[in-house]
């Protein structure tokens, strides 16, 4: 079986991106059965169980984690596998030993990594240099779990995803480079509000309007945040602070003011418009606690379908 890496959402296709969301639902939903004591959470969306049994999948954090952590670990167990979790300053990685060193090292003793990192340098390298899937679970670049849980989400709620709008507000940053490249190849329109010099990457926008095209999605980004959210079937935002960020928070809170999720926009965005957020939130920065917590809010829903993405990640790389 050729070895398969997930870097950046575009590391699948749009019909394997589609397969595994469809394993997500079919995973969230044995779970539900499973907990109501009716049914199994293993079994696949073609009737299979999914079991991962002997195969140990390591989990290498060098930036904190809560949901990310915890749902990865939790899925690896459910699917039958162990996770070895190693903080940074557990390893020698850069710290004398090469990374592709530590690629190599690693490759025999798992099956699998999934690396939160800083730079997507580092998850780049190593992929080239082991043998073994290499999954992203966030760089400074990138956050392609997330955008899977985020379009599982949406899905959900809305059935088709294609035609729909979805509207980021905030720092184009991680998360909205994931949101680009998901919602083009599910053929959606999404719209990336940020303040001038805080756009996405002009290679990811680029990229990402090259598949909408193909898909028949759209691609917009306006440093108007009501024109942004306007007639959105889903509203996004993320905090206006990443890790490694925190020296400008106070320059970054003034600029990013006017994009903050608040009813102002919700007003622009259709009645029913989602809410979502990758969290954590901070509450009367990037969104209002009223919004947040508002009837269209699916804010924790999909902090939870983190789990059965991951899950249906997991079956479609190694199973």
């Amino acid at each position: 079986m050729t070895k398969r890496d997930y870097l950046t959402v575009d590391s699948l296709s749009a019909e394997e991106l589609t397969k595994v969301l469809d394993l997500a639902d079919e995973f969230k939903a044995n779970r539900q059965r499973s907990a109501a004591g009716t049914g199994r959470q293993g079994a696949s969306a073609q009737g299979h169980t999914v079991d991962l049994r002997g195969l140990s999948i390591g989990m290498i954090f060098e930036k904190p984690s809560t949901r990310t952590r915890v749902s990865f670990e939790v899925g690896i167990s459910e699917l039958g596998a162990k996770a070895v979790v190693l903080s940074a300053g557990e390893l020698q990685l850069g710290r004398g030993e090469t990374i592709e060193d530590t690629a190599r090292v690693l490759s025999g003793y798992l099956h699998a990594l999934v690396v939160r990192t800083f730079a997507q340098s580092r998850l780049e390298t190593l992929a080239s240099a082991g043998s073994i899937p290499v999954i992203n679970a966030l760089s400074d670049f990138s956050h392609p779990c997330q955008a899977l849980a985020d379009l599982q989400t949406i899905r959900e709620h809305s059935g088709d995803l294609h035609g729909l709008k979805l509207s980021y507000l905030g720092d184009g940053n991680n998360v909205a480079h994931s949101l680009l490249e998901a919602g083009a190849m599910a053929g959606m329109h999404v719209a990336v509000g940020s303040p001038a010099g805080y756009e996405p990457d002009g290679q990811v926008v680029r990229q990402a309007t090259e598949v909408a095209v193909r898909s028949g999605g759209r691609i917009t980004v306006t440093n108007d945040p009501l024109e942004a959210a306007r007639d959105a079937d889903a509203v996004y935002t993320d905090v206006w602070t990443s890790m490694g960020q925190e020296s400008e928070n106070d320059s970054r809170t003034r600029v990013l003011r006017p994009f903050q999720v608040g009813a102002q926009v919700m007003q622009a965005a259709k009645p029913d418009a989602l809410v979502l957020h990758c969290l954590p939130a901070h509450r009367g920065e990037e969104i209002t606690a009223e919004v947040m917590d508002g009837p269209n809010s699916v804010v924790f829903e999909q902090a939870g379908n983190r789990l059965h993405s991951q899950k249906a990640l997991l079956a479609f790389l190694l199973a």
